[in-house]
């Protein structure tokens, strides 16, 4: 099965935020994942409205916007006309989450739902036949450098039957390693967001870990 490999923005070098961007389109990944986090829904700020224009500009490929922010709804307008193609929720912190995922629709998008690992499938299950993205967090939202939380792998497993009946793609966000990758993959899950555990900060070209990675 083919690999979606999506690069956390997030773990970037901001220094040089355009060759990054450049460096990893050249190593053929498939979405650059973009964490936006307002300090309210979770205890961080990250990649600001700037960030995420020079990823836009310098790519072709997918940009999703992962809305970790309070009341999604009042920006989802702005980020799908800044470019992003799809557009993650959390129903954890929006109080009409179907209104939201066709405003997302009705601006051409792709809408995503983001679930907590604490969030169980009976929560969020009625959104299913809406979406087209189900991102699954396997660490508490917020921050980068985490420890993969095991206990996931159960609702994991349960999606996958979902995943079947909606055909939405199933990805896996949080401490994705080279190890944990093959056994996701085998179990269901399309694609990987990948972070420090897999990708940044690691002496190898990122065209060489892409094409490991894809081939695991």
């Amino acid at each position: 099965m083919t690999k979606l490999l999506c690069p956390s923005m997030m773990c970037a070098n901001y220094e040089n935020l355009k060759d990054e961007v450049r460096k990893l389109d050249d190593a053929e990944v498939d979405i650059f994942h973009m964490d936006i986090m307002d300090g309210l829904f979770v205890p961080n700020f990250a990649l600001g409205l700037e960030d995420f224009k020079v990823v836009r500009k310098n790519t072709k490929k997918l940009v999703d916007a992962h809305l970790m922010i309070t009341n999604p709804n009042d920006y989802v307008e702005m980020f799908a006309d800044m470019g992003a193609d799809i557009i993650y929720i959390h129903p954890e912190t929006d109080k009409f989450p179907i209104q939201t995922i066709e405003k997302i629709k009705s601006k051409g998008k792709l809408p995503g739902l983001a679930i907590n690992p604490e969030t169980s499938i009976e929560m969020v299950k009625e959104l299913f036949p809406l979406i087209d993205y189900l991102l699954v967090m396997t660490v508490p939202a917020g921050f980068s450098g985490q420890k993969f939380l095991d206990f996931v792998l159960t609702k994991i497993e349960g999606l996958t039957e979902y995943k079947k009946k909606f055909s939405f793609k199933l990805i896996v966000d949080g401490a994705v390693s080279s190890e944990k990758i093959p056994i996701l993959s085998k179990s269901g899950v399309d694609g990987f967001v990948l972070g420090t555990s897999a990708l940044f900060n690691k002496e190898e070209e990122y065209s060489t870990l892409i094409r490991n990675l894809k081939s695991l």
